[in-house]
């Protein structure tokens, strides 16, 4: 890579970062809107953006210490660039002179050469004056943790024998989780083409269906994926299909389909459900449903519709089985959103607790008699999870029908058994 291709590289790594910040913009949303680097470039750029958030916390900190005034309020790329540059001094195997050359030309790149003495200042007096100033930051948990406070809070909170290890998974990169379709191959029969092709993998204890991978890899590059013999999903996400205990001739609703993962698995474990209906209110991610159903050789019923309103599109028959994968703040799943640290605020939390009770109070009257609903999350958050299901179970028999059994509720937390964070509870329903 020339020093021109760098800087750019960090320029467009920078743009990203700021957008991300400054408008609240998802990282994987910018990132698909970004003009794309050359395939050599990609992983640099990927690895930029993706560090920048994970550490922004503590890279804003090192920052704020290092500036001799604070910059302006317009100067959110040069912003950007500065913590993208202590990024790489800190955790990439770039040579600090590279590094710090590279990142003084995509000051130009941006349009800001007048700033290039400001980078190169500011980088190169983080290599003079480094360790001296992350000893001065051990007493500051926001920069040391990289998490926000509200967030810490929270999880010292909730989880207050467990949080130190929750804050040091969130802060890893994720690993690389595959799910082997049953109806095109087996676990064992992957593992084994897995390894003719070079690339290293392991089977799981739970779910049967998982792989892990020892390094990611490209989907294009996973043998048979183009065919449909595995998919990218974590292993926590793959235990809701066993959870449903599907049987022959059931009706299956998925309620927040959408991008489709918990649907396939669905069909891929039990073939012969009777009919797999995925409910989905935003139409450009239940396309994203319908082209991996086609990679994946299934079917499904797919319906453009609110899950919350389901009078707009229910034909008053009712299911056996209901998956409402809630959308939730998606603290479980900040290895693989760093931005969630940035983006995420506390008032969110009672944001989505509002909106997964009105789900589940929608949804209790479509499960049949009998019928069992698996309630999930990707988050930690109690008042999203085990106060869900406790309302639900106080506010059933008013809705239609009181609960029969409680199914026991399971908290994954992020880096246990290198799963994600995930919670699940199902509830069945009196006959």
């Amino acid at each position: 890579m020339t020093m021109a291709q760098g800087a750019s590289v960090r320029a467009l790594a920078s743009r990203i970062n700021a957008s991300v910040v400054r408008e609240g913009l998802s990282l994987e949303t910018v990132l698909r809107q970004s003009k794309t680097p050359s395939p050599r470039d990609a992983s640099l750029l990927r690895a930029l953006c993706f560090g920048a958030l994970r550490w922004h916390h503590r890279l804003q900190w090192q920052a704020n210490q290092l500036l001799t005034r604070p910059l302006k309020r317009g100067d959110a790329e040069l912003a950007a660039l500065i913590r993208v540059g202590l990024y790489q001094l800190q955790w990439l195997r770039v040579p600090d002179h590279a590094a710090v050359a590279a990142s003084v030309g995509a000051a130009e790149c941006l349009g800001r050469a007048s700033a290039k003495g400001l980078v190169n200042a500011v980088l190169r007096r983080f290599l003079r004056e480094g360790q001296e100033l992350n000893r001065r930051m051990a007493g500051v948990s926001e920069a040391v943790t990289s998490h926000p406070g509200w967030m810490l809070e929270r999880l010292k909170t909730e989880w207050p024998a467990k949080w130190r290890e929750i804050v040091a998974s969130n802060n890893e990169p994720p690993p690389m989780w595959l799910r082997v379709n049953a109806r095109r191959t087996t676990t064992g029969q992957y593992l084994a083409t897995l390894s003719e092709a070079g690339i290293a993998g392991q089977s799981a204890e739970e779910p049967s269906s998982a792989v892990l991978l020892a390094e990611a890899q490209a989907m294009s590059t996973l043998p048979g994926f183009a065919e449909g013999h595995v998919s990218v999903q974590d292993a926590a996400a793959q235990l809701a299909a066993g959870l449903l205990n599907l049987k022959p001739s059931m009706r299956v609703l998925d309620a927040c389909a959408a991008p489709g993962g918990k649907s396939a698995h669905i069909l891929e474990s039990c073939p012969e459900i009777n009919e797999l209906v995925a409910v989905d209110r935003d139409a450009d991610r239940l396309a994203v449903v319908d082209a991996e159903f086609e990679r994946l050789w299934l079917t499904g019923t797919l319906i453009h519709g609110d899950a919350a309103a389901p009078a707009e599109w229910w034909d008053e028959r009712p299911f056996d089985r209901i998956l409402v994968d809630a959308p939730c703040s998606a603290l479980g799943v900040i290895r693989r959103h760093p931005d969630i640290k940035v983006l995420r605020r506390a008032e969110d939390i009672g944001r989505s607790a509002t909106a997964q009770r009105s789900l589940l109070r929608g949804l209790w009257p479509l499960l049949a008699p009998g019928g069992r609903l698996l309630y999930s999350t990707c988050t930690t958050s109690r008042e999203e999870n085990q106060k869900q299901i406790q309302l639900l179970i106080e506010e059933a028999p008013a809705i239609h029908r009181p609960v029969a059994t409680i199914g026991t509720s399971r908290q994954i937390l992020p880096g246990e058994a290198n799963m994600d964070g995930f919670y699940y509870a199902w509830v069945e329903k009196a006959e």
